[in-house]
């Protein structure tokens, strides 16, 4: 299984350009766990401000942005200033938090309407396959209405971020989508 850089550092063109990449999901969706499945070691670990839950991290031009959407929405006007350029966006769901299928599908509905993340392929990784309870990606993207969005690429993965199962296949996607933004 290759890292996340690895696969990024093939796709490519020119070696100072930034991939910039949005980690989005719930508090407690997986998404430190998924960043650890992708990050290869060289990978150095930049915290901003406490306030924020965003992990930054950087690595020979490639700039992934980790937020964690928790209760604090009396933050959220400030995360649009991360929303800028963005190539791709990564949602992370806790497949087995069924109770939170509604506000999680809510947080996604509003990012895809942020103007300044506008035609940004989306993958959503529905995490947690490895549970029992987990509902499967067809379930989930039909709960999230995931049909309707018209304005961009988009594809649901199932996966495990403990096990790695299925992370490698939505990266591959990644690969392929991360020029595919509508300029």
């Amino acid at each position: 299984c290759q890292g996340l850089l690895s696969i990024l550092r093939k796709l490519k063109s020119t070696p100072d350009q930034e991939v910039r990449i949005l980690l989005l999901g719930l508090d407690n969706a997986g998404k430190t766990t998924l960043l650890k499945q992708l990050a290869s070691e060289d990978i150095s670990h930049i915290t901003p401000t406490q306030g924020f839950n965003i992990k930054s991290v950087q690595s020979q031009g490639f700039k992934l942005n980790v937020w964690d959407i928790g209760g604090q929405r009396k933050i959220r006007p400030y995360w649009r200033n991360y929303f800028e350029n963005t190539d791709i966006l990564i949602y992370v769901i806790d497949s087995a938090d069924r109770k939170r299928f509604e506000e999680t599908g809510q947080e996604l509905a509003e990012l895809l309407d942020e103007e300044k993340l506008s035609g940004v392929p989306v993958l959503i990784f529905a995490n947690k396959q490895d549970l029992l309870t987990a509902a499967p990606a067809s379930e989930i993207a039909e709960g999230l209405n995931l049909h309707t969005i018209r304005d961009r690429v988009w594809q649901i993965q199932s996966c495990s971020a403990l096990s790695g199962e299925g992370v490698q296949d939505g990266m591959n996607w990644v690969c392929k989508n991360v020029n595919a933004k509508k300029k």
